[in-house]
């Protein structure tokens, strides 16, 4: 008897959530489950100075398996995932931390930096996992910075659902399948 096929990786999975939601422990679990090599990139900045971020830095780096490899790109995630092997797997952690490496471009320079993302996302020789937080869930932010940050992850959010094959949201620990349950918006009148 011939077994069946596992079904095909989804080319790319967007897994969202607030801040310790489980959102990457869930993206950890589905690299995990492809069987195939993972690369963890991390996009988040180095900051040597500051000991929380570090400790935080080092929690990560002890829950991940130690054959995973790492690659610490920070702002430049682009051309990261445009040089990939093609064999392995890769876990994005995180969207937020990327768009916060870009606050302060401009808005055209700004959109010039997502459609290049969204592009490399396109072009990315491996299936990919990205993680994003969510945010302006009930607080608007006190700062124009912080306006500025919730706006670009929502409004990037959207385009990469729109181009996702799984999109999970991770709240309160528990994982609801955003694809199978929901909708698009319809377009603007």
């Amino acid at each position: 008897m011939v077994e069946p096929s596992p079904p095909p990786l989804p080319r790319l999975s967007l897994v969202s959530g607030p801040a310790r939601s489980g959102k990457s422990q869930w993206a950890e679990h589905l690299a995990h489950a492809s069987g195939r090599p993972v690369v963890y990139v991390a996009t988040g900045p180095r900051l040597p100075d500051d000991a929380a971020w570090q400790r935080r830095l080092e929690r990560h780096r002890r829950r991940r398996p130690s054959h995973w490899a790492c690659l610490e790109v920070e702002g430049a995630l682009a051309p990261a995932l445009e040089a990939l092997d093609p064999d392995g797997l890769a876990l994005v952690d995180s969207l937020g931390t990327w768009v916060a490496a870009h606050l302060e471009l401009e808005d055209d320079a700004w959109r010039e930096e997502e459609r290049s993302l969204i592009a490399a996302i396109g072009r990315c020789p491996v299936p990919l996992v990205l993680v994003c937080e969510e945010t302006g869930w009930g607080v608007v932010p006190a700062t124009r910075a912080g306006g500025r940050f919730r706006d670009r992850l929502g409004r990037l959010q959207v385009r990469v659902t729109a181009i996702a094959d799984r999109s999970w949201l991770v709240l309160q620990g528990r994982v609801v399948d955003l694809l199978a349950i929901s909708q698009p918006l319809p377009p603007r009148a």
